[in-house]
């Protein structure tokens, strides 16, 4: 069974507080073939196969930029275990590899795996990382709406703001970008699952 695991690694973790609890409360509604877990200490894995879960969970990582990432992609044994950390396979070596070699990538972010489209998707993550990672608060509130689905008018009207504060936040955060950024790191997660091109 070809899938995707992450695991991801508290990025200083000696110098600040376990921000693991928190992670995994924003993860706890992302599809996982295997949920994400605590395996020991700062560190966290789940198992995922839906490449749009894939592209959720990164994103939740990437904001809050806590994070060594670790992608893994491959295949596990089957019948899969009940616990994320109790799974074997080449796509948790990838993602032991990926984490370890994270701590001194661009955005702390390594993808591993067969295939020429692993290195595409890496590229991509590092890109949307970047992308991300000058959004402000503000930028965000209005991204986040957005993302609910509700209009440039709908937002100015839940902030407060004129339309144009809107149109003005939305183009310093990347919103447009953001997206393609988003779908283009699905359809290369869903690639290098051998999911089609």
């Amino acid at each position: 069974m070809n899938v995707v695991v992450l695991t991801v690694d508290q990025d200083g973790s000696r110098r600040g507080s376990d921000q693991v609890p928190t992670a995994l409360g924003s993860l706890a509604d992302v599809p996982a073939r295997l949920a994400f877990e605590r395996t020991v200490g700062d560190e966290f894995q789940g198992v995922l196969d839906d490449p749009a879960a894939v592209v959720r969970a990164l994103e939740v990582l990437l904001r809050s930029g806590d994070w060594n990432i670790g992608i893994g992609f491959g295949e596990i044994e089957t019948p899969l275990p009940a616990q994320a950390r109790a799974g074997r396979g080449p796509a948790y070596l990838a993602a032991r590899e990926a984490v370890t070699h994270a701590k001194s990538s661009p955005w702390h972010v390594r993808a591993v795996g067969e295939g020429d489209s692993v290195r595409a998707l890496e590229s991509a993550v590092w890109l949307w990382a970047a992308l991300l990672s000058r959004r402000t608060p503000r930028g965000w509130e209005v991204a986040d709406l957005v993302d609910e689905g509700l209009t440039y008018d709908e937002a100015a009207t839940r902030i407060g703001i004129s339309q144009s504060a809107v149109s003005q936040r939305a183009a310093a955060a990347g919103i447009a970008e953001g997206r393609r950024a988003r779908e283009l790191v699905e359809h290369l997660t869903r690639t290098a699952l051998g999911g089609g091109r």
